[in-house]
């Protein structure tokens, strides 16, 4: 089956950088653009982000996950240490984040090293979710292959009763990853394909700020 594609186009003139009142720090620069998007009526969840990694299988592989928290070290985001991004991290921490908001038509590419937060940090987060999604991630063997039919609804039960009247702690195979930014390009869309592209680069411990041809 073909389809032809080729005439999807859309014009970009919402907005433009502009490059005299940037911020010095990338991270106050995303700061600024996220609570435009999180603002937006027109952008359901602003801080859902694109994270590529290295599979073990040598190929990159990217999925949306939800960024939790995003301060002067970096981002946060939580997952299943032994889920397939959480094993490619543990194997290679080398990983890419993207936002990509439409409606603004916006994009943010971050390149960094993840690592581990603290088991603190992992439980005081844990401790904030859904009662339910605390006993999905006990009950979920993320990324394992599972049978056709398998039902969840046991485990779910098991857990339940395991953990009636208490506080349910955190599994040991679960928590966040802090991701140190290296990079990180700020992109606005602008009419002709001929876009605005500031890149942010970490040398020697300090950023530096150039702008890239679209």
């Amino acid at each position: 089956m073909k389809q032809d594609l080729s005439n999807k186009r859309k014009i970009y003139n919402q907005n433009s950088i502009d490059f005299n009142t940037l911020e010095d720090n990338p991270l106050d620069q995303f700061n600024v653009w996220y609570q435009q998007a999180d603002q937006s009526k027109a952008i359901d969840e602003a801080n859902a982000m694109t994270l590529s990694t290295l599979g073990l299988d040598g190929f990159p592989r990217s999925r949306v996950v939800l960024l939790k928290e995003f301060n002067s070290e970096g981002f946060v985001f939580f997952t299943n240490y032994t889920s397939e991004k959480g094993k490619s991290i543990e194997a290679n921490p080398h990983v890419c984040l993207s936002f990509f908001w439409p409606s603004l038509q916006q994009q943010v590419i971050i390149k960094g090293i993840a690592e581990k937060v603290s088991e603190q940090n992992s439980d005081e987060y844990f401790a904030t979710r859904p009662r339910d999604s605390q006993i999905g991630a006990w009950v979920s063997p993320q990324s394992e292959e599972i049978e056709e039919h398998h039902d969840f609804e046991k485990a779910i039960a098991f857990y339940q009763q395991k953990f009636d009247g208490v506080a349910i702690p955190r599994p040991p195979h679960w928590g966040g990853f802090l991701v140190r930014p290296v990079r990180i390009e700020f992109w606005q869309g602008r009419p002709s394909r001929l876009h605005d592209r500031i890149l942010y680069q970490k040398v020697d411990n300090c950023w530096q700020k150039k702008r890239l041809a679209p």
